[in-house]
């Protein structure tokens, strides 16, 4: 059952997903062959994480020793450790060093590292694969954190780019004490220590700066003592080397996943609903930080076990069957739709028996 054979409208939605899935397995199969270094994926995956590494040292060692420009440096870290996170993706699935855990938490550990705004990855990867297995429902814990099924607005924005912001919020609107306790509880544990720490920096480089514009515009500078202007100094570099980066991937990553899935009225286990693929032009610039996650994430889905970057590589063949399957591409409705799969509008006769299958 590979290229068009399989007609999508005798096929139901499971069957449509397996098509997909084989069809991507075997290119994956093809592309070892053709390359036998993608046969080497934990040495793959450590190369990468050291090239990431690397990379976000470099360029922070240049910009620290006025060689490079904070912007170039900020830009370039934020890719890198977007690198990261699709490592740690992997991780979660145990796809590098499975059965030798030391290299393996070894990993985890550096990756987090590198993007110290994120919760503890061995806490996150029970929310991933409970993701897989509820994806698109309230239970999907980690979906729901980046504000996937959340109507857009204010609230919404400040919370895609702020995981400390979005878990403030949520306990905002908390109806009973017991429950915006436990949400303070839950987010002090999965976002210690390093998140608390990066957090709290950014909080303290955006009151500091902000203070010291207004008493400009009001003629009336601060005087700082030498302790504060000592430790601003050290967070303003901070700022440039990894916590802006980190702002700066979180807000496209979560922005990209939040809307590429769907939420609400998804029929449990129907792949097919899961996710959209979100690749247009003008989402580029958010997609150069989240590694192509629009357009690639939703492979994944299907084929759970390959690697990121053969994921990228499958990408148009992935594209080509997919869309043949009925999976929606750049469906933008899903802005104002607050994710959910129906549409208001007339559908198509052939999508809306997709989406009854």
């Amino acid at each position: 059952m590979h290229g068009t054979s399989a007609s999508p409208q005798r096929l139901n939605a499971a069957q449509r997903s397996a098509h997909i899935r084989e069809v991507v397995l075997a290119k994956g199969v093809e592309l070892r062959q053709r390359y036998p270094t993608l046969n080497h994926q934990d040495v793959m995956g450590a190369g990468i994480l050291a090239f990431a590494l690397v990379g976000m040292i470099g360029s922070a060692t240049l910009y620290m020793t006025g060689h490079m420009a904070w912007w170039a440096c900020l830009l370039l870290n934020a890719f890198f450790a977007s690198l990261t996170h699709e490592l740690e993706h992997d991780l979660i699935h145990s796809m590098y060093f499975r059965k030798q855990r030391v290299p393996h938490n070894l990993m985890m550990g550096l990756v987090w590292l590198a993007r110290p705004s994120t919760i503890n990855p061995w806490i996150r990867r029970h929310l991933h694969l409970n993701h897989h297995k509820v994806s698109g429902t309230e239970s999907d814990m980690e979906e729901r954190a980046i504000t996937n099924g959340e109507p857009w607005g204010f609230a919404r924005l400040l919370m895609v780019g702020d995981n400390v912001m979005s878990a403030f919020i949520r306990m905002l609107r908390a109806k009973i004490w017991a429950h915006k306790i436990s949400i303070i509880k839950r987010a002090l544990k999965v976002y210690a220590p390093l998140a608390l720490v990066h957090w709290g920096a950014w909080y303290l480089f955006l009151g500091f700066h902000a203070a010291n514009g207004i008493a400009h515009l009001l003629g009336t500078p601060i005087e700082w003592s030498a302790t504060t202007l000592s430790v601003m100094h050290v967070i303003d570099i901070a700022a440039v080397v990894i916590i802006g980066p980190n702002v700066l991937r979180t807000f496209c990553l979560h922005f990209v996943s939040s809307n590429m899935h769907y939420y609400g009225d998804v029929e449990p286990g129907n792949v097919i609903q899961q996710t959209q693929v979100l690749n247009p032009w003008w989402m580029w610039p958010l997609q150069a930080f989240c590694f192509n996650f629009g357009s690639s994430h939703g492979i994944h889905h299907f084929v759970v076990k390959e690697p990121f970057y053969i994921r990228q590589m499958t990408v148009p063949v992935a594209h080509k069957v997919m869309r043949e399957m009925g999976v929606r591409f750049n469906d933008f409705g899903t802005f104002g739709r607050a994710n959910r799969f129906v549409r208001k509008e007339a559908t198509a006769p052939q999508e809306v028996r997709a989406a009854q299958v």
